[in-house]
């Protein structure tokens, strides 16, 4: 099977989609004349001309309340932020507008659209831009979440998210669009709300998402060299969560660790321990561990970076400790 890299692999589900269905277009900062800031929509220009890959001012608020305005009147907008932090100047487009439509208008107004773009660390990037986004959003009915970990999974949940009928938070990272994996080349969707189990184990239960899941699979395969052999969930997103594979898997491995960019408190990994306690309290050996960022505004240091986000040793240590050794 060929491979691809993640900004490859987004590109081609948006060409696909907007090949298919002329009401698909492409609208933020920066995705037409100049390609994309982080060439995701390279030669989506060429192909589809300014009336579906269009540029726009900086004005996240004006060019998200636009696409609103269009998917109620029957097109389906793909809205680029250059970042997730942008989105705050959106927000009231994106939770006010967006996600409360459908509600407001009785049914009468879908919102079939796709807010797309990077969220969290991303390196020396500061406390303004360096921000995860996905419990705020995944807090508000009406709102999808999605949050993909590798390029296979990015292309066929972008496809699923543009056919979807409600709007669809779709969260990327700017150190995962170089990444290369294997991408089938005929169509496929994959279900918006169905995680996957990466990586079979029965010692002890592994959960995350995103970019981050590459720090619980590298701490597996080092508690692998301990012989302690983890199961890894990748949920894929985070509304709707699948709760099912992670009870599942803990009610095997009767231990529960949960690993996660965001911050601690309110966190998806508060919710994942709440419904667990809830659902699965009798089959828990040990009390559930999470691994979150440390709770303070990200610093520009590399060394500081290092220190608050979560890494592989942290990770290791919460297993041992959830193992009891």
């Amino acid at each position: 099977m060929r491979e691809i890299q993640f900004r490859e692999a987004l590109r081609e589900a948006m060409n696909e989609e907007m090949r298919r269905d002329p009401s698909v277009f492409l609208m933020g900062e920066e995705v037409a004349e100049y390609n994309g800031a982080y060439k995701v929509s390279q030669g989506m220009l060429d192909e589809f001309g300014p009336d579906r890959v269009l540029d726009t001012p900086i004005s996240e608020l004006g060019f998200a309340g636009l696409g609103v305005g269009a998917a109620m009147n029957g097109l389906r907008p793909i809205i680029e932020f250059m970042t997730f932090n942008f989105s705050l100047v959106a927000i009231d487009q994106v939770i006010n507008s967006a996600a409360k439509m459908m509600s407001m208008s009785g049914g009468q107004f879908n919102i079939p659209m796709v807010f797309r773009g990077p969220t969290g660390n991303a390196g020396m990037l500061s406390s303004q831009h360096s921000q995860n986004f996905e419990s705020w959003y995944a807090n508000t009915p009406g709102l999808k979440v999605v949050v993909p970990s590798n390029p296979a999974d990015a292309k066929g949940l972008l496809k699923t998210a543009i056919r979807d009928d409600d709007p669809v938070i779709f969260m990327e990272s700017e150190l995962m669009y170089g990444d290369k994996g294997e991408v089938p080349e005929e169509e496929y969707l994959i279900p918006i709300g169905q995680g996957k189990i990466v990586r079979m184990g029965q010692d002890i239960t592994i959960v995350s998402f995103g970019k981050i899941l590459k720090v619980a699979q590298q701490a597996a395969d080092e508690l692998s060299k301990e012989g302690i052999e983890a199961e890894v969930i990748d949920l894929r997103s985070v509304r709707p969560i699948d709760y099912e594979i992670i009870i599942n898997s803990v009610k095997k491995t009767n231990r529960l660790l949960i690993v996660e960019e965001a911050w601690p408190l309110s966190a998806i990994s508060s919710e994942i321990t709440y419904h667990v306690q809830k659902y699965a309290f009798d089959y828990l050996d040990a009390p559930i561990q999470r691994i979150n960022s440390k709770d303070v505004p990200l610093p520009y240091a590399p060394t500081l970076i290092e220190a608050i986000l979560p890494n592989v040793k942290r990770t290791i240590e919460a297993a041992n400790a959830v193992m009891y050794k």
